[in-house]
C-alpha cells in the first residue's frame, strides 16, 4: 500500500488523511491517488518508449471518467470492450484514433458506433463476428481496420477465472485456424486486416508466459507474410500484474524486454493494453468497523463495506492488504474481516493478523483501484459507494454516492399492481 503511507493523522492519500475524506463523504468509499496513477503510467511509458508503442489503457480495470481523463492527459489511448466504455473513453478526451475495441461479444450496433466514431482498430475474435462486421461496414461504406485476435494456447499461470489464452477459453480464434481467418478477412468486403492481437490473461507476474505467447505470434506473422498478407500491427494486450501482498511487483521493463526481443524485429506497430498495472495500487477501499464480534474462538471484524463493493475476494479468493487507518497500540491477532451481506462469501480476509480495532475505526483495503468499483453492484439493496480522486492537498468526489430515492427510482411498477392498501380494501369487501 505504498501509494498510501502513514502520516501524523494516519493513512493518507498524498497530502490528504483518509480520515478527513471519511468525515466528508462517509464510508465506505474508494479513493484514488493521482500521483499513483501518473507514476504507474510513466513507469510503463518509460519502459516501452524505445518501441514507439501505443499505450491503450484498458477501461475494464477502472472506468471512472476522472481516472480515464488522467491517463488521456498523459497521452494514453483506450482499450474498450463495449459501447459504454467507448463512450466513456471519448467523453474523457481519448481521441478516437487511439481507441481499440476488444471483446468476444460485440453487437452489430456497437460495431456501427465504433465505425462512425473512427476508432483505431477492432480486434475480431471469431469468424461469425468477422462476417457480421463485414456486413455492417460494407452496408455503410466503411473499411473496418481489423486485427485478428488469436488464442495461442498458452497458460498464463494465473487464477483459473482470469486466464484467457488457453485453448478452450472463449477468447480469440484458435491458433491453428488463424491463417485461414486472416485470409478470410482479406477477402471480405468492408474489412481491412491490419494485424494480429493476443491477450493471455490478467495478473501475470512471470514473464515466461508472455515469452511463449509472443513467440507464437511472431511465428504466425511470418506465416501470414509468406501467404502474401500485409501485417502492419501487433496488439500484445495487457495482463501485467501488481503486488497484493506487499511483495515487489513485476517490472514493466522486464515485460518490455520480452516484446523488444521477440516482437520488435518484425517491424510492426505495437500496441499494449495495460489496465490493472496502471490503476490497481493507486486505489483503496476505505471502510468503517461496525462491530467486533467474538464467536467460537474467532474474532470477527464486521465492516460496512461488502462483497458488492469489492467482489474480488468472493470471486477469486484474492488477497488484499488491509490496514487500520489509525493504528491502535497492542499485539496483532487473527481476525476474519467480513461485510454485512447475508452470504458467508462476504469475507475480505480470514485469520488475517490485525492490530486491535474497535467499532468506529477505519480500515483501508489496499490495491483496490482495479476491478473494484467497476465491478460493484447494489446487491442486498446497498447503495453504490462514492469514488474520490486526490491530487496533492485536494480531493474531489468523482462519482457521488446515490441515495435511496435513486435506488427505488430504477424500478417501475406495472399498471396491474395496485397499491397494497387498495388490494386489502378490495379483499375486505
Amino acid at each position: 500500500m505504498s501509494d498510501f503511507p502513514y502520516g501524523e493523522r494516519g493513512l493518507q492519500a498524498e497530502e490528504v488523511p483518509l480520515s478527513v475524506i471519511a468525515d466528508a463523504v462517509g464510508t465506505p468509499f474508494y479513493c484514488y491517488s493521482s500521483a499513483g496513477l501518473e507514476c504507474a503510467y510513466q513507469r510503463f511509458s518509460d519502459a516501452v518508449a524505445d518501441l514507439g508503442a501505443g499505450i491503450c489503457y484498458a477501461l475494464k480495470a477502472n472506468g471512472n471518467l476522472a481516472v480515464v481523463r488522467t491517463f488521456a492527459n498523459m497521452g494514453a489511448g483506450a482499450d474498450v470492450v463495449s459501447e459504454g466504455e467507448l463512450r466513456v473513453a471519448l467523453a474523457a478526451g481519448v481521441p478516437a484514433h487511439r481507441i481499440v475495441f476488444s471483446g468476444v461479444g460485440k453487437a452489430a450496433s456497437e460495431m456501427v458506433y465504433a465505425l462512425e466514431a473512427g476508432i483505431h482498430q477492432i480486434n475480431v475474435e471469431s469468424l461469425p463476428e468477422l462476417e457480421t462486421l463485414s456486413a455492417v461496414a460494407a452496408a455503410r461504406g466503411y473499411s473496418a481496420p481489423v486485427a485478428i485476435r488469436v488464442n495461442p494456447d498458452v497458460d498464463a499461470g494465473t487464477h483459473e477465472k482470469i486466464t484467457t489464452g488457453r485453448r478452450g477459453n472463449k477468447f480469440g480464434i484458435d491458433f491453428g485456424e488463424a491463417r485461414a481467418a486472416y485470409g478470410r478477412a482479406a477477402a471480405l468486403p468492408g474489412i481491412a486486416p491490419v494485424g494480429v492481437a493476443v491477450h493471455i490473461g490478467s495478473q501475470l507476474t512471470d514473464m515466461a508466459p508472455f515469452q511463449r505467447a509472443f513467440g507464437r505470434v511472431a511465428g504466425l506473422v511470418g506465416e501470414l507474410r509468406a501467404d502474401g498478407h500485409t501485417v502492419e500491427r501487433i496488439d500484445l494486450g495487457g495482463g501485467l500484474g501488481i503486488s497484493y501482498d506487499g511483495q515487489p511487483p513485476p517490472d514493466p521493463a522486464a515485460y518490455a524486454a520480452v516484446a523488444r526481443e521477440v516482437i520488435a524485429p518484425l517491424g510492426c506497430a505495437i500496441t499494449f493494453e495495460p489496465g490493472r498495472s496502471l490503476v490497481g495500487a493507486a486505489g483503496v477501499l476505505v471502510t468503517r468497523v461496525l462491530y467486533v464480534k467474538r464467536s467460537a474462538g474467532r474474532r470477527f471484524v464486521v465492516v460496512d463495506a461488502a462483497m458488492n463493493d469489492l467482489a474480488r475476494p468472493a470471486l477469486y479468493d484474492s488477497h488484499h492488504e488491509i490496514r487500520p487507518v489509525l493504528e491502535r497500540p497492542g499485539e496483532d491477532e487473527p481476525a476474519d474481516i467480513v461485510g454485512p451481506i447475508c452470504e458467508t462469501t462476504d469475507t475480505f480476509a480470514t485469520g488475517r493478523p490485525l492490530s486491535p480495532v474497535e467499532a468506529g475505526d477505519l480500515l483501508a483495503i489496499g490495491a483496490a483501484g482495479a476491478y473494484g468499483a467497476v465491478m460493484s453492484s447494489a446487491y442486498n439493496g446497498r447503495l453504490l459507494v462514492p469514488e474520490v480522486l486526490v491530487r496533492g492537498a485536494r480531493h474531489a468526489v468523482v462519482r457521488p454516492r446515490p441515495d435511496f430515492e435513486d435506488l427505488l427510482g430504477r424500478d417501475r411498477l406495472p399498471d396491474w399492481l395496485d397499491a397494497p392498501g387498495r388490494d386489502r380494501a378490495r379483499g375486505a369487501a
